[in-house]
């Protein structure tokens, strides 16, 4: 075999594995979108009965499923701004100055990230059950905030490594005190960073099952029902309500994405 049919081959074979792992990682994808236009009205609505748009048209008739929607958006929008709120001021603080223990605080930020989720879930139901903290929305936006803040952290952290002190310096040189210092130069470097951090609290808010299943009380988010629907089949407008989020998730990835090319131009 001559060295270009070599090449031929490494790149066929190349392009076929390519296919195949995007095929693994969107063909669930588009089995959901798939059967959010299924025409079937029977359990356990995986027999496909025909194209049909009737089950977006119900979604809007299922409050059950809607308020689960909205309180996962609430949920997930309070904790992403307490989150946020708190991993930026921990970074900033963490990285300028020195105090004892730090080292240990540190360490401690990466027990919510490795630990399984099953076991932040139990503590944290026993400890709003040892302070007689009722389950609900409350509980639900302080264990999505508790497990998010180490996320942001992260993030602000990363942007930090390259961070120049001596813009701080100087802008007090000039009068500025810390919190106006704060405001008009250390928030606008770090930026990037607290948005990255706070899109990513409000994925895995958005994604969450576990935690909230143990800290959910009487308030149903959008996964917990997908959950239970699971025992008696997924119903096409529940597919249909994922078909909205992944195009309204694309929007936004457009959007964003948009912004960052022009910026880089």
């Amino acid at each position: 075999m001559t060295r270009k049919n070599k090449k031929r081959l490494q790149k066929g074979f190349s392009i076929v594995y390519c296919c195949l792992i995007y095929l693994f990682l969107f063909l669930p994808i588009t089995v959901i979108v798939t059967n959010s236009f299924n025409a079937t009205t029977s359990k356990p609505y995986m027999t496909w009965k025909g194209f049909s748009t009737d089950w977006y048209g119900k979604l809007f008739d299922n409050t059950a499923l809607l308020e689960s929607f909205g309180n996962t958006m609430f949920i997930a929008i309070v904790s992403t701004l307490l989150a946020t709120a708190i991993g930026t001021l921990a970074a900033v603080g963490m990285y300028k100055y020195k105090f004892k223990g730090k080292s240990v605080i540190d360490a401690l930020l990466y027990i919510p990230v490795v630990i399984p989720e099953i076991v932040l879930g139990i503590s944290l139901l026993t400890l709003f059950s040892n302070t007689n903290i009722p389950r609900g929305t409350l509980t639900l936006v302080l264990a999505h905030t508790t497990f998010s803040i180490p996320f942001v952290v992260f993030n602000i952290r990363a942007r930090l490594s390259g961070y120049d002190k001596s813009i701080e310096e100087a802008s007090m040189d000039l009068g500025a005190g810390r919190v106006k210092t704060f405001f008009n130069i250390t928030l606008p470097v770090l930026a990037p960073g607290i948005f990255g951090g706070a899109v990513l609290a409000f994925t895995l808010s958005i994604d969450d099952v576990i935690i909230s299943y143990f800290t959910n009380g009487q308030t149903k988010t959008f996964p917990l029902k997908v959950m239970e629907s699971i025992k008696s089949g997924v119903s096409p407008d529940i597919n249909a309500l994922s078909a909205l989020i992944l195009i309204g998730t694309i929007i936004f990835v457009v959007i964003t994405q948009s912004g960052v090319l022009s910026r880089n131009k």
